[in-house]
């Protein structure tokens, strides 16, 4: 090597030692391309965070766009500018972690077989896995204490405290992320075990792929702007607004339409638009709102669905019925409270409502619940004027609402402000969907109700 080849390779190693994309080009140029610009953006965008005071880095990127590769690399970057750190790692199953902690172990300890080929310890020299530390998943660096570790939902972070916490893709397929349990479980984790990891003034970055709005980094978005943390977030879609490949040359036009035909438009959409897969495929499209003015009502009547179990909710909705049979929501009690909470405020809802007539599903004690609420509006508020009908609901609650959702659409209307005033209402029904697992279909039961009493003019006129 002559003396200007020596000092060009200098000056691409302290390059590579200061600039984050430039240490991936160097140690991988060909997938770390010059002209995959993504990449530069990627990767400016992981060394921005890492080197600001933000709190969260949230990124959604297509799959096989280098998302993985990237936050293993930069876990060895960050090591190299700081052997301190203490970095755990998340992944979807014990074996991918197991891949992500030998990704990086592996890139710090590669030898130099070839003296012309750069390696990360001409980078980073003074950057070394402690000897004698044999745990794939859990290792430190010379000097060092427990530097690394890489779990997953069904692993253990037990006795480990991070400062840096990347969190890879944890939803495997369509199935998990219809599933709202699954979903649930995930943020359950990744607060109760991995946020209590995290040290005082540490980062937090997840980087997904999107599946459903309430994914974990749905919920991160989220919870972390509420708990007012900078997130910052980094959103790439493989098809771009004026027709255009992110990067061609790792996703191609044609091999884009091809698995967009292969997988379906919603699955795709999620995939490579980051575009939530339960948005595409939610049983309510849209909502009729009402703002000001009330429409005459020839009836103000009630629908109540009682908790079945100790997790469903109650769902109590008042609402008004126009002489053309269309209905307007006035009032929503949703809620796991119980029943000597439950019932005074149904009570209530239906006197100050001026209720005519409350149908109440009589199954799993309804019946009970029904008279009790009728005691109440004597003894409580001196009222006799509503009549309160116990029934017994047969039908199959699935196809009940999904026979009824298109009356919902077209006929009931809601506040324009009912996402704030029932947030957990609103939550219910615009995310309920056609297929897959549902955590609660109270909502949408107790709305479908309204559509069965009023949709086939079985109105009852109590004046």
């Amino acid at each position: 090597m002559t003396d200007l080849e020596k000092i060009k390779q200098m000056a691409k190693i302290e390059l590579a030692n200061r600039e984050f994309f430039y240490f991936c080009h160097l140690l991988a140029p060909d997938f770390y391309a010059t002209d995959r610009q993504y990449l530069i953006d990627l990767c400016n965008d992981m060394q921005d965070f890492y080197e600001s005071d933000d709190d969260v880095l949230i990124i959604n990127v297509p799959p096989r766009h280098g998302k993985s590769r990237t936050a293993v690399m930069l876990a060895q970057w960050i090591f190299g500018q700081n052997q301190e750190e203490k970095i755990m790692t998340g992944s979807y199953n014990e074996t991918l972690s197991t891949m992500f902690s030998k990704g990086v172990r592996n890139g710090i300890s590669e030898e130099k077989a070839d003296k012309d080929k750069i390696v990360y310890r001409d980078i980073f020299p003074n950057v070394r896995i402690k000897q004698g530390d044999a745990a794939m998943n859990l290792w430190s660096l010379e000097g060092g204490y427990n530097n690394y570790l890489a779990t997953s939902p069904t692993g253990t972070a037990t006795g480990f405290g991070a400062s840096v916490l990347i969190i890879d893709d944890l939803i495997k397929n369509s199935l998990e992320a219809y599933n709202a349990l699954t979903l649930e479980k995930h943020w359950d984790w990744f607060t109760n075990t991995m946020l209590s990891r995290l040290e005082e003034g540490g980062k937090i970055i997840l980087i997904m792929t999107r599946w459903a709005s309430n994914d974990l980094a749905g919920m991160a978005l989220n919870h972390f702007k509420d708990e007012k943390k900078t997130v910052r977030h980094v959103l790439m879609k493989a098809l771009q607004d004026d027709g255009s490949m992110l990067c061609p040359t790792v996703l191609s036009k044609d091999s884009y339409d091809m698995k967009v035909r292969a997988m379906g438009i919603d699955i795709a959409s999620a995939n490579y638009q980051q575009e939530p897969i339960d948005v595409k495929g939610r049983l309510y499209s849209s909502f009729k709102t009402y703002d000001g003015k009330l429409p005459e009502f020839k009836e103000i009547k009630n629908y109540t669905d009682t908790a079945d179990t100790g997790a469903d909710y109650l769902c109590s909705i008042n609402y008004g019925v126009t002489f053309n049979n269309e209905a307007y929501v006035l009032d929503v009690l949703y809620t796991k409270d119980g029943m000597e909470i439950t019932e005074p405020k149904h009570a209530k809802m239906l006197y100050e409502g001026n209720v005519g007539w409350s149908d109440v599903e009589s199954n799993n004690g309804g019946r009970g619940y029904a008279r009790a609420v009728e005691r109440l509006l004597v003894s409580n508020h001196n009222s006799n004027r509503t009549h309160i009908e116990p029934f017994h609901q047969s039908k199959n609650k699935q196809a009940r609402i999904l026979s009824n959702a298109t009356w919902v659409m077209d006929h009931i209307y809601f506040p324009s402000n009912w996402k704030d005033r029932w947030p957990e209402y609103y939550e219910a029904m615009s995310k309920y969907q056609k297929e897959g697992k549902n955590k609660h279909d109270d909502a949408p039961d107790a709305t479908t109700g309204i559509a069965e009493k009023v949709g086939v003019g079985d109105v009852f006129s109590f004046d």
